[in-house]
């Protein structure tokens, strides 16, 4: 990877590096906080540390709970099953292991949070180091070691600079928003210069790929709303517009899978061009939108040019010489994928001006 200018290098990573000082931060309280309590195997509780610092607030609560509540089904477990299994013999043990890593490693494929549950049975039944303690004992320290290192870790998150899932969702809805706006370009270019679409597949799983990270961080932003650590919108609407936009780029491109004929490009191009300049437009708008955390820009360029593309549309089908069926239904499809287009971008719009730093004045209607 080529770092190129450094300083650049780091203004492009400011949240990860603030994520990467959390971890250190929390690691490092979290060892010394093992060692005033003198645990025989505190390590758990730095290790504890370093993973559930993660990038927002409303990640490191998930990764807290998960981690606690597996640790709790699997060392009174484990324990349970040591004391009720004898193992001093090696055929014993196996025995034991087997009968409690199956349950635990069922509950965990069940179920993600208890996914450390069959390690922590198994940290319960074999000593690390030394001669094996009592069962209970050591269930007890590992709870204790696992609580430790979740307290620290969300001391941490929660006081250093502590990072909100939904400053990441409109991060990741920006992305979404500005690679639609490219996808809308090489659609168009295809439809009217056939070049261009060898690009729009890889586009596809760009944004597909942006999606998934937009809808993590907006369950995460709403984890934070249920914890009352946040009192931003909620996130879900957004995501589900930017389905709904994605769908109509479907549509789009459905249509524009060949370039239209000579003849209609005479009679369309100028609205067409003009429609996908300002859809295009409108897209990157809504995505520097989301970062400024600024009101979306209005939609009436917009649909004064589809309502052009609808009305010359409309006279193209109506002439004497209309186009033949196929293209027909391709225009249409086309005029409804805008129109619907517009009216999701609406939407998308009134989203982005609910998460900006000054709410749009509410409507006296």
């Amino acid at each position: 990877m080529k770092l190129g200018n450094p300083l650049v290098f780091f203004r492009r990573h400011v949240a990860e590096m603030r994520h990467a000082l959390r971890v250190v931060i929390a690691v490092v309280l979290a060892f010394t906080v093992v060692k005033l309590f003198g645990l025989p195997q505190g390590w758990w509780a730095v290790i504890t540390a370093l993973l559930v610092v993660q990038t927002s607030v409303g990640g490191s609560l998930k990764a807290a709970l998960d981690r606690l509540w597996g640790t709790l089904a699997g060392a009174f477990y484990g324990a349970l099953v040591a004391i009720a299994i004898p193992h001093a013999s090696d055929i014993g043990l196996a025995v034991a292991i087997a009968l409690a890593i199956l349950p635990l490693a069922f509950l965990a494929a069940v179920n993600a949070i208890f996914r450390v549950a069959p390690v922590t049975a198994l940290i319960v039944m074999l000593p690390i180091y030394g001669p094996a303690s009592d069962p209970l004992i050591s269930a007890a320290d590992r709870v204790l070691e696992i609580i430790i290192g979740n307290i620290v870790a969300l001391a941490v998150t929660f006081v250093f600079l502590p990072p909100r899932a939904h400053g990441q969702l409109r991060e990741a809805a920006a992305r979404v928003a500005a690679l639609n706006a490219d996808l809308m370009e090489r659609l168009m270019d295809g439809l009217t210069r056939d070049q261009g679409r060898q690009s729009v597949p890889p586009l596809h799983a760009r944004i597909r790929a942006a999606l998934k990270q937009t809808e993590t961080a907006a369950e995460e932003a709403a984890r934070e709303r249920r914890m009352r650590v946040s009192d931003d919108p909620d996130p879900e609407p957004v995501v589900r517009t930017l389905y709904r936009v994605r769908h109509d780029l479907v549509m789009v491109g459905r249509a524009a899978a060949k370039p239209l004929p000579a003849a209609i490009l005479a009679e369309l191009g100028p609205s067409l061009a003009a429609a996908h300049q300002d859809a295009s437009a409108l897209l990157r708008g809504i995505s520097a939108s989301l970062i400024a955390r600024t009101k979306a820009p209005a939609l009436d360029t917009y649909q004064a040019s589809t309502r052009a593309f609808a009305q010359a549309v409309e006279r193209l089908t109506d002439a004497p010489q209309r186009p033949p069926r196929e293209e027909a239904a391709r225009l249409f499809t086309l005029r409804f994928a805008l129109e619907q287009l517009g009216d999701d971008m609406r939407d998308l719009a009134a989203r982005t001006s609910e998460l900006a730093k000054e709410k749009p004045p509410v409507s006296s209607s």
